[in-house]
């Protein structure tokens, strides 16, 4: 058995590898366009990953991701720049992060004592809230025109298209460097979320998840977890604020409305709930999906390209009817999301791959014993 761990060990570490090695790619044979598709997924994913670990895995309706997300990329933006205390970039994002986790703790109380549909409309009104502190506090969001990004900057290493950097021959611009900052970042937290699945606090959330009361009986204190869980799902979308902020070079307050906290909704319940890699794949699907529509709209029937007369379905629009679609059939058909479909596909293979084993002598079964003989009954 423990040969057998260990080559399943070596298996998973060479897949890593292989995996790691594949997305440090890109940047060398990819034009800008695929490399921006690349950096806004990878960040969804961040934020993904958070909503994933409050919805699916302690089972808490957010409908407020959107408000941390803009914590994170206005916190950045406002703390490393000017108006602002004009702090360093590097000590500036992980600040942002815990503003967001911050606003997160402020919200907690409501967190740990309301749930579902309740907590839900609750969430909404951070995002009208937070629309509206945006488009007002104009001396630090800069109001509707919103603000640029400073780009960041780690050991005098900057992550912008200023100054020449060629790396293999191929000229590094702002995606380029950006798609590494971005891998690192989706990297920390894709382990450390499985780490946190894995320990003991995660699966307190996941008891809180499946029966309350049963969480309580075994002595999981229901509302210290509940709002651990908003905190830390604030601090993952604060940091998908900033690598959107960091992306987009500039920030906005219409981006982080309503809509954006739906697509996340919709990114763990296509992928997955409670599954990181779900979560990863569905923000890939729901990022990536009207990025592709938008480039080759011409190309595509009953889909008008932007600016094109009115009554026409653009290509954001047919997007989301696309994955609006994906969402019915995936609570119809595949309940456990994209992650679910590819988990019962891989163990469908490794049946088939499993030869069944046939003994060559097949050996008799013992005949089964023979009744005991009755007396004679005696005829009168």
């Amino acid at each position: 058995m423990s040969d057998r761990i260990r080559a399943l060990l070596t298996r998973r570490r060479a897949t890593l590898l292989t995996v790691a090695v594949l997305l440090c790619l890109p940047p060398f044979y990819l034009d800008a366009f695929w490399l921006r598709i690349g950096l806004f997924s990878m960040a969804a994913a961040i934020g993904a990953v958070g909503l994933a670990l409050l919805s699916g895995t302690a089972g808490q309706l957010s409908l407020g991701h959107a408000f941390f997300l803009a914590v994170g990329g206005y916190g950045y933006t406002w703390l490393a720049g000017d108006p602002g205390p004009g702090l360093p970039t590097a000590l500036a994002v992980p600040l942002a992060v815990l503003m967001a986790g911050l606003a997160g703790g402020l919200f907690s109380p409501v967190a740990g004592r309301v749930k579902g549909i309740y907590l839900g409309i609750a969430t909404l009104a951070l995002v009208f809230l937070g629309h509206h502190v945006l488009l007002t506090a104009e001396s630090v969001t800069g109001g509707f025109n919103g603000r640029s990004v400073p780009p960041l900057s780690l050991g005098g290493f900057t992550f912008d298209a200023d100054g020449e950097l060629a790396v293999l021959g191929v000229p590094f611009g702002a995606e380029e460097r950006l798609w590494f900052l971005g891998l690192a970042l989706f990297a920390l937290t894709w382990f450390t979320a499985r780490g946190l699945l894995r320990s003991r606090p995660g699966r307190a959330l996941a008891a809180l998840r499946d029966s309350e009361t049963a969480a309580a009986v075994m002595g999981v204190d229901v509302a210290r977890h509940r709002s651990a869980a908003f905190v830390v799902s604030s601090m993952y979308a604060g940091l998908a604020g900033v690598l959107l902020a960091l992306a987009f070079r500039r920030v906005v307050p219409d981006y982080f409305g309503l809509v954006l906290s739906v697509d996340y909704l919709a990114m763990i319940v296509i992928g997955g709930l409670g599954s990181v890699a779900g979560a990863t794949a569905g923000a890939v699907f729901v990022t990536a999906l009207p990025l592709l529509m938008t480039r080759y709209a011409d190309q595509l029937p009953l889909v008008a390209a932007p600016g094109s007369a009115e009554g026409a379905v653009g290509p954001t629009e047919a997007a989301r009817y696309l994955y609006g679609a994906a969402i019915v059939l995936v609570l119809l058909y595949a309940p456990d999301g994209l992650h679910g479909l590819a988990r019962r596909a891989r163990d469908r293979l490794r049946r088939r791959r499993t030869p069944t084993t046939v003994p060559d002598t097949a050996v008799p079964s013992p005949p089964p014993p023979a009744a005991a003989a009755r007396p004679k009954e005696h005829t009168p």
